[in-house]
């Protein structure tokens, strides 16, 4: 079989397991009241701290009307806080709140051992390597 043959299968593959990896994670924090997005962006705040609606938007990868309308959500929810900068009214910082810390500690332990589950047919040195090729492709 050509490379090229090969490298169409491979990418079959991956964007099957992608798709099947993305519907588990949706199942999981749909049991939270969350969708998938709202969960992104509480984790995100939860593991790195407040961040800009544009570093949000940048690192989950949604786009600017999106974002918006999520974190109006999570407001409503009140999980997150929007603090305009004083010194540029347009700079908007998003801050995950107690409740929202709180919310994110107890569940994100369970999401992350589903998702882990997921992975369990894995050695270490398997999920390593697979990162490592996954980086390549990537460049």
């Amino acid at each position: 079989m050509s490379h090229q043959e090969e490298a169409l299968k491979t990418y079959i593959g991956l964007l099957r397991t992608s798709n099947q990896l993305e519907q588990l994670a949706k199942q999981d924090v749909t049991c939270y009241n969350l969708n998938i997005t709202e969960f992104s962006v509480l984790e995100l705040l939860y593991h790195k701290g407040p961040q800009t609606t544009q570093a949000i938007k940048e690192k989950i990868l949604i786009a600017s009307s999106s974002t918006t309308y999520v974190i109006d959500q999570l407001v409503k929810k009140k999980y997150v806080t929007r603090e305009t900068n004083s010194q540029d009214r347009r700079v908007i910082t998003v801050k995950i709140t107690e409740l929202g810390t709180e919310r994110m500690a107890e569940i994100f332990p369970l999401h992350a051992a589903r998702i882990d589950k997921s992975f369990a047919k894995l050695t270490m040195e398997e999920l390593e390597t697979l990162q490592q090729l996954l980086k390549r492709i990537e460049e």
